[in-house]
Parts: C-alpha cells; structure tokens; sequence
C-alpha cells in the first residue's frame, strides 16, 4: 500500500472523495471548516494536498486563478487496503477473528445480520 494518510490528511481526502469529481482549493477549506471545525489557512491546507500529491493520492489543476483538486485513488481502494493491512496485523489475516471482535465491540442490527449473512453465502458460492 502507498504511504497511508495522516490525521490531518484524512478528513482532506475525505471531502475530495465526496466532492467527485473535482474540487476548489477555496470549497476544500470552506469544507474542512464547516464539516470537521479545522480552522486551516489555505497554506496550510496547500501544504497538506502537495503531501498527499506526493503519495499518489490526488493531482492538482490550476484553472484560471484556482487550484482544483482530483482523487486519484478511490475511497472504496484506500478502505480496503486499509482494512486488509489492519487485519493482517492484529487478527494475523483471519477475517473469523476480526469479525468477532468488531462484533462484540458494535452490536449489529437485524438488518445487518441479515446483510452479512448474506455476504458470506456470495462467498460460499465462489
């Protein structure tokens, strides 16, 4: 996996993922304020997204006087490689494992049972 984001990044990346397809460096900060109370100037926030450039997250489009913002890897992408690394490293890779401690920790609702349940009959069949 590329280098994961940061506490700072995250939030960031988060809005450009709801924003699709682009976004304005301005609307990102305004975002970032309204939704997640970061305070950020916009240097700081520029700083952020030339990091994130750099891990292979975003690119970055000047269009006349503003900047525009494009997610280069998608939500879905980053969650799982995300997860897959966290399994590996505290359920030693066993999804069993993982399932029942995220259980015990999250009751489900019927609803979600019955959506798991389904899941893991899809699998069954492959």
């Amino acid at each position: 996996m590329r280098e994961e984001l940061s506490v700072c990044e995250a939030p960031i990346m988060k809005i450009i993922w709801e924003s699709n397809p682009d976004i304005s460096v301005p609307e990102l900060v305004k975002q970032l304020n309204e939704q997640y109370g970061k305070e950020y100037a916009r240097t700081t926030v520029v700083t952020f997204l030339t990091r994130m450039a750099g891990k292979g997250y975003i690119t970055t489009q000047r269009r006349g006087r503003i900047s525009y913002v494009h997610a280069i890897k998608s939500e879905q992408e980053y969650k799982q490689q995300l997860a897959q690394k966290e399994i590996e490293f505290w359920f030693h890779g066993s999804m069993a494992e993982f399932a029942q401690t995220l259980c015990a920790a999250t009751p489900l609702t019927h609803e979600e049972c019955q959506k798991l349940r389904r899941l893991l009959d899809h699998v069954e069949e492959k």
